[in-house]
């Protein structure tokens, strides 16, 4: 008999908590208001003091982008929802089913379902020891280390934390390399034109997180190098979605696609090998803007290539990767 007033605690459990950025609950401009807010007041991304930059946000950026941004979301907008949140819970969901001994779940750091909200869940299951697994390539504070924040923070709240451990960036991983090289060669064998480019797009940071540090430049370079070679086709690297004044990592992948016409490249293909899924970024500014801009520069054909999201060859790249952060805690097949 359990005494009255005590719980039964749940049986000890292993977790996966899979992360990603994050998307508003739908593309309208009053739910890309509130994405944006939580969004752009992390200081890990808009490194302002906040008595400065939050009088901008409030007063300007969150009265005028939300309407732009909400168009842009509506274009890639799928029945499942927005096709960054639709992917990350189809790679958990796979990840769930090879591995029924270990609970696995997902969340934005942006956004729901939120990280702490998830955290409280999988402890309730019972689970004990949980990785939290920021799906980014390459580490930087912007992304990686403000998800892993965000886990820490819902765990100073807990009075019986599980223990934990964080995916490490997984830029150089043969497996990852391996994986996006099978993933662009499919593709490319699909399309009915060979490129004479491919652009190896990065989402970009501000340049001031290069000088400060931060190895999210280098391992983006190291990453297009190893790809480049396994293709055995030299990469154009380039980064994308530039905010503010700010000087920027460079070269901007707009300007590349702008330019690559007038240097005689008609055919062109893009990749994105940052992205652990396709979302906003991929899908509206690379596959729709960035063909218009290509094309209107006197480009012939294009190709966006898809992320390695739930595919043949992302899968397993998920599983080698997250299995080899388990050692020791869980017996995988």
């Amino acid at each position: 008999m359990i005494p009255a007033g005590h719980s039964v605690i749940p049986g000890r459990k292993v977790g996966v908590l899979l992360v990603n950025l994050g998307t508003p609950d739908a593309p309208t401009p009053a739910a890309v208001r509130r994405y944006l807010a939580e969004f752009l007041s992390d200081p890990r991304v808009v490194e302002i003091p906040q008595i400065v930059w939050q009088p901008i946000l409030r007063g300007v950026i969150l009265r005028t982008r939300p309407k732009k941004s909400a168009h842009a979301y509506q274009q890639v907008w799928t029945e499942q929802g927005s096709p960054l949140a639709a992917i990350t819970a189809r790679q958990a969901g796979a990840l769930q089913a090879a591995w029924p001994e270990v609970r696995v779940d997902w969340a934005m750091r942006y956004g729901n379902p939120a990280i702490g909200d998830r955290l409280a869940a999988m402890k309730e299951a019972g689970c004990e020891r949980i990785l939290i697994a920021p799906l980014y390539p390459q580490y930087c504070a912007a992304t990686t280390a403000t998800a892993n924040d965000a886990a820490f923070a819902a765990l100073a709240a807990m009075r019986w934390q599980p223990a934990v451990r964080t995916l490490p960036p997984y830029h150089d991983d043969p497996a990852y390399i391996a994986a996006l090289k099978e993933s662009v060669e499919a593709q490319l064998a699909a399309l009915d034109f060979e490129p004479e480019a491919i652009v190896a797009s990065f989402h970009g940071m501000p340049q001031r997180t290069l000088d400060r540090g931060d190895p999210y430049h280098c391992h983006c370079v190291k990453t297009a190098r190893l790809l480049g070679e396994a293709l055995n086709r030299e990469l154009t690297i380039a980064f994308q979605s530039r905010f503010g004044r700010a000087k920027w990592l460079e070269p901007a992948t707009d300007t590349v696609l702008a330019e690559l016409p007038g240097k005689g490249v008609k055919k062109a293909a893009v990749v994105a090998p940052g992205f652990s899924a396709d979302c906003l970024e991929t899908l509206e500014e690379l596959a729709i803007r960035g063909r218009a801009t290509f094309e209107a520069a006197g480009g012939e054909r294009f190709a966006y290539l898809q992320c390695l999201n739930d595919s043949d060859a992302g899968l397993p790249m998920l599983r080698n990767i997250i299995a080899r952060e388990l050692a020791g805690w869980a017996a995988l097949a």
